[in-house]
Formats: structure tokens, sequence, C-alpha cells
């Protein structure tokens, strides 16, 4: 026989322990009963549970903080409207509690960078039986994302200038500069994004580059990117070097090539 303890108990438990402490850690996300190969999802939610344990820690008025374990993008809205911070760690292997606590202290300065688009909700992906591009992905979606592919921050932050483009009998080059403006060291991943494609069925944009660099306090660089031949259309496309796609507050110049 198993016996679990009421929802509402628990869930009127924590409310007490976090309301007694100075920051709330709130751990949850998926398995691999959730999801995984040959797994599909019906859902990219939190499962309810979970969700209204992240709902109640947020109203208790302390700060929160929401890691979030899966493989794939979850719709954490509540969390990304009230928590004050958030990690999403993935699948983790035997040091991953280690690299939770450090990147949570400080002693670890992340800079991973989102490899999917994490939707607000399944209205803004097309049926599951709709096979075409439209709407899907960075490239192709036309709303705006819970968090955009590329996304991610880090305890440094980065400034960019100097955006030069030049077409080559080879191909291209961008160059553009990037610089450490906080007071601590920390690592940047320079992206590259072009778009401008007039054609009906062509991206918004896509990456066609990126480089990670260190930087330390007050630091700067210049990045440099070639882009062959047959990437680079007749006409002029816009050009994009930044911490993540040109939107929102990513810091990024553009321009045209």
């Amino acid at each position: 026989m198993n016996w679990i303890p009421p929802a509402a108990v628990m869930l009127a438990e924590a409310g007490k322990v976090a309301q007694d402490s100075d920051v709330t850690l709130v751990f949850v996300g998926l398995n691999g009963s959730q999801e995984g190969e040959g797994h599909d999802r019906s859902a990219i939610d939190l499962p309810e549970p979970q969700e209204s344990l992240v709902k109640a820690m947020i109203a208790t008025g302390k700060p929160v903080v929401v890691v979030l374990t899966s493989g794939s993008a979850v719709a954490i809205n509540s969390a990304a409207a009230g928590a004050t911070a958030m990690l999403s760690a993935w699948y983790g292997g035997e040091e991953a509690g280690t690299a939770i606590a450090e990147t949570l202290a400080g002693v670890n300065n992340p800079a991973g960078r989102l490899p999917v688009t994490f939707y607000k909700s399944l209205d803004q992906v097309p049926a599951f039986t709709d096979y075409s591009m439209k709407g899907r992905t960075y490239r192709y979606l036309k709303g705006e994302p819970l968090y955009p592919f590329g996304f991610g921050l880090s305890y440094a932050s980065f400034a960019y200038s100097g955006l030069s483009t030049k077409r080559t009998a080879t191909g291209a080059e961008i160059h553009a500069t990037v610089t450490n403006i906080s007071s601590r060291e920390g690592d940047e991943v320079v992206q590259l994004y072009i778009g401008g494609d007039v054609e009906e069925d062509a991206p918004i944009r896509s990456l066609r580059g990126f480089r990670r660099i260190h930087l330390a306090a007050g630091e700067s660089r210049e990045v440099k990117f070639i882009l062959p031949p047959e990437e680079l259309p007749k006409n002029k496309m816009e050009i994009s070097v930044g911490g993540g796609q040109p939107v929102g507050t990513t810091p990024h110049v553009s321009g045209l090539l």
C-alpha cells in the first residue's frame, strides 16, 4: 500500500517554510515518463501540481528562484512573470546539484543559450498534423515567444559596437566589437543572424554563426564572421551581431550587407 499526503496540506506546509525563508528555491520540471524518444507530449505546460506550487510560492512575496528540469521547452508563464530568477538545468549528470548550487551562489557565471524556442502556449504552434515550417521555430514564428531561441543571461553585462560588413570575391566578412561593461569577468556567446529575404516562404532570420568568448571586466574584443558565397543572396540582407536574436532588450548591433 502507498499513501501520498494531500496536495493542499503539502502546499500549505511549503508556504509556511517560504514565509520563514529569505529566498525560496522551487525545483520543477519533467522526467522520462513525460517526455522522451517516441513519447510525444500532448501539452507544454508544467504539470498542474507544480504550476500551483510555483504560484503559491510567488504569492508569499518572498524572492523565488525557479529551477527547471526538462529536455525540451516548457510554458512556464507564471514563473516567467513572477519569479525573481529562473535557471534552466535541463537533465544533468551526477554533478548537476553542484553546478546548480555554484551558479545560484554566483561562484559560476553562466553563459548558456537556449537551443530551442520556449513558446507561451500551444496556441503559438501550428497543428501537429501540419508538417510545414510556417509558424514553427524562431525562423518562422511571427508572434512573441516566452523565451526566444538563443536567449540567455549572465552575471556579467556586454555591449556591442563597431559593426562592419564587406562582400568579397570569396563571400562576406562581418566584424563587430564586444565589450564587457560589468565589473566581473564572464563568457559571452556572440551570435550572427541574417534576414530580410523577400521570398514568400523565406525565414524571418537565421543563425549563421556563433562564437563563445571570455572577457575580463572592461575588456573589448573584435569578433569576425565569414559567410561563404552560397549563403549570400544578390539583394542586400539584414545583419545582426549580438548576445541573441535582435529582439527586445538583447544587446546587439544591426546593419545591411
